[in-house]
């Protein structure tokens, strides 16, 4: 659950809400009542990734993009055959 602090308090207060924000606490920071900022803790940022990194690693039937049977085709759109 998110603590909501005014401006003046998250002011002098930073450092410790700052410690509450690290240890996986949501902020929230208000003026007059109205939040307008919310401090949560930093995620690490996902590994990015390369086009073409799976190469040599995935394989695809040849007739992949062949068409379906009709009878697999009408189950998939749910309608009878």
């Amino acid at each position: 659950m998110a603590t909501t602090v005014n401006i003046h308090e998250a002011k002098t207060q930073l450092s410790q809400l700052l410690l509450r924000v690290a240890a996986g606490e949501e902020v929230i920071i208000a003026r007059s009542g109205k939040p307008i900022a919310r401090l949560v803790p930093i995620s690490e940022r996902p590994v990015d990734r390369a086009p073409g990194s799976a190469e040599g690693t995935i394989w695809m039937a040849d007739d992949f993009t062949a068409p379906l049977p009709e009878a697999e085709l009408a189950a998939w759109e749910g309608r009878d055959t």
